[in-house]
C-alpha cells in the first residue's frame, strides 16, 4: 500500500543545519515516543501511516518517519528531516509518498499546524466508513472534540500529488480533527503533546461510541448547551493536561523498554 516518493532518498547535506539544539532534540525524542506509544496502543497499520512535526526554529523543514519502518521501529535517530519539496535534508532513507504529500502540504498551507498525526487507527477509522457524521456527541470524552472536527466526504484515492494534499488541507481548514471518509483520520495540533493527547482520546471516544451503537439501543446525545460548556471546561488547561499525559506516557514507555 505504501509508495516511495520519487526523487528523494539521498540526503542533501546542510552545513548550517544544527540538529543538536535542545528544542530539536526534545522534539525528536517526543515524536519518536509517540510512534512507540501508538504502536503499543495498536494505532498503526503496517508500514503505513505517518506523524510529522515542524522542526523547531525552522518554518520550512519537518520531521517525519522514514519509509519502510513500522511505528515500533521509529526512533529519534532515524526520523527524517525534509523540506517542502520532498528533499531529505538529514537522515537516511526517504519519506513515503503519501506522508510527504499529506503532511508537507498541511504544514505549508496551514502554518498553524505544527504537528500532524495521520492514522488508520481502527475505531476512529470505522466511523469514517459510515454514512453521516462520524463522531456523535454522546459521551464526555467525545466532547473534548466538540466544534473541532471536519469531515472530508470525498475520498479521492491515494494522496500522490500536491493537489490532493492541498485539497485535504483546504477541507481541514480551522479544524483540529479531520475525518477522511473511507480512509482514516488526521489530528493537527500546535505541539506534539497536544497531538498525542487528541489522538489517544479520539480513538477512545470512537471505541465507546461503537460499543454503544453495537447494542442497537437508542443513543442519548448531549444537548448542545451542555456539550459546549463541557468542551469549554475541558479546553481550559488542555495544553497543560496534554503535557502531563505525554510525560506520563513516556515514563511508562521507558519502563516498557
Amino acid at each position: 500500500m505504501a509508495h516511495i516518493l520519487s526523487g528523494t532518498g539521498k540526503a542533501r547535506p546542510s552545513a548550517t543545519l544544527n540538529l543538536e539544539t535542545e528544542a530539536i532534540i526534545t522534539a525528536r525524542n517526543e515524536l519518536a515516543a509517540c510512534f512507540q506509544l501508538a504502536a503499543l496502543q495498536g494505532l498503526e497499520e503496517g508500514i503505513c501511516n505517518h506523524f510529522s512535526a515542524m522542526l523547531p526554529g525552522h518554518d520550512d523543514l519537518l520531521l517525519v518517519n522514514p519509509y519502510g519502518y513500522a511505528f515500533s521501529e521509529v526512533t529519534a535517530q532515524n526520523l527524517l528531516v525534509c523540506d517542502f519539496a520532498g528533499n531529505v535534508v538529514a537522515g537516511e532513507g526517504e519519506p513515503e509518498a503519501t506522508a510527504f504529500y499529506i503532511h508537507a502540504r498541511l504544514h505549508k498551507q496551514l502554518p498553524r499546524v505544527k504537528v500532524a498525526f495521520h492514522t488508520h487507527m481502527p475505531h476512529a477509522t470505522a466511523l469514517c466508513l459510515l454514512q453521516g457524521p462520524p463522531l456523535l456527541w454522546l459521551g464526555q470524552t467525545a466532547l473534548k472534540f466538540y466544534g473541532r472536527t471536519a469531515v472530508d466526504e470525498d475520498y479521492n484515492g491515494l494522496a500522490l500529488d500536491a493537489s490532493e494534499g492541498d485539497r485535504i488541507a483546504s477541507v481541514m481548514g480551522d479544524a483540529d480533527i479531520l475525518f477522511l471518509k473511507n480512509h482514516g483520520v488526521i489530528v493537527a495540533a500546535p505541539t506534539i503533546a497536544e497531538a498525542w493527547d487528541d489522538l489517544y482520546y479520539l480513538e477512545r471516544a470512537a471505541q465507546v461510541q461503537l460499543l454503544a451503537m453495537a447494542t442497537q439501543r437508542e443513543l442519548k446525545p448531549v444537548p448542545h448547551a451542555i456539550a459546549q460548556r463541557a468542551y469549554a471546561q475541558m479546553r481550559e488547561g488542555d495544553a497543560q493536561s496534554a503535557r502531563a499525559h505525554l510525560t506520563s506516557a513516556m515514563r511508562r514507555l521507558a519502563l516498557h523498554n
